[in-house]
C-alpha cells in the first residue's frame, strides 16, 4: 500500500516522503533500505562492501526519511514527531487507502482556501448489497452502492505547520481534538473527490484491491 500511494504522489511531482514508522517499522526500513538492490541484478564485494549494480530499472527518484514514531503512538503524535522534518506546507495521508485523486489539485485546492488544513472528502463505500422496497416486494437489488450523500475524510491532507501547535502528545488522536479544533476555528477546508477511493481496513478489502490489480487496469494506476 505504501508504495501504491508514493507511487500516486511522485505521479504528481511529489518525491521527498517521510514515513511515520510504528507497528511493522523494521520490515518498512528493510525495505526501502534494499529497495535498489531487490529490483536490479548486482554485484557484492564482500571485502569492501561496495555494490555494483546492472541493468539498473529503478524508475523512482524519491526521497524517503523513515522516522521511528513508536509502535504504539496515536496518529497525532505521530504527526508530533515528525515536526523537526517539516518546516513548510505539507502532505499527510494514512497508509491504508488508494484513490485516483490528483494530488496537484488537492495543493492548489488548500492554497486557495486561506486555512491551517484541507482534508479529502470522499463517499463510502457499502459493504453489503442494499434492497430498495415497495412494501414487502423487493424492487431493485444494487450490489455494494456507493453512499453518494454521505461525505467521509478520506486522508490525502494538506497542513500548514501551524496545526502542530493543536497536537500535544503521543496520545493524541489527530482525528479528534486537533481537527475538531480546526473545524470549530473555521479552519479546516474539504477537497471533494468523487473519482476512486478505497480503504485497507479488512481482509475483504485486501482481496478487494488485489482483484483490481490483478486486473491488469487498477483504477488508481494512472502512472
Amino acid at each position: 500500500m505504501l508504495w501504491h500511494i508514493m507511487k500516486l504522489y511522485s505521479y504528481h511531482g511529489f518525491d521527498d516522503f517521510i514515513i511515520a514508522l510504528g507497528y511493522k517499522g523494521d520490515a518498512i526500513k528493510d525495505y526501502f533500505l534494499n529497495y535498489k538492490a531487490r529490483q536490479s541484478d548486482c554485484t557484492v564485494n564482500l571485502s569492501t562492501g561496495h555494490v555494483d549494480y546492472h541493468n539498473d530499472v529503478l524508475e523512482e527518484s524519491w526521497k524517503v526519511t523513515l522516522v521511528d514514531t513508536g509502535e504504539n503512538t496515536m496518529t497525532g503524535g505521530r504527526i508530533r514527531r515528525l515536526r523537526e522534518h517539516l518546516d513548510d506546507t505539507f502532505m499527510l495521508t494514512y497508509g491504508d487507502g488508494i484513490s485516483d485523486i490528483h494530488i496537484g489539485e488537492l495543493v492548489e485546492f488548500h492554497n486557495n482556501s486561506n486555512t491551517k488544513a484541507t482534508i479529502t472528502a470522499v463517499h463510502p463505500k457499502a459493504h453489503y448489497g442494499e434492497l430498495e422496497l415497495e412494501g414487502n416486494s423487493v424492487v431493485r437489488f444494487m450490489e455494494k452502492p456507493d453512499f453518494r450523500m454521505s461525505w467521509i475524510n478520506g486522508g490525502f491532507m494538506v497542513l500548514e505547520p501551524s496545526v502542530f501547535d493543536l497536537i500535544e502528545g503521543d496520545e493524541a488522536m489527530f482525528e479528534r481534538e486537533p481537527l475538531e479544533q480546526l473545524s470549530v476555528n473555521r479552519q479546516l477546508s474539504a477537497y471533494c473527490h468523487e473519482g476512486f477511493w478505497q480503504c485497507m481496513d479488512t481482509l475483504r478489502d485486501v482481496n478487494y484491491l488485489n482483484d483490481l490489480w490483478d486486473s491488469g487496469d487498477p483504477p488508481w494506476r494512472i502512472w
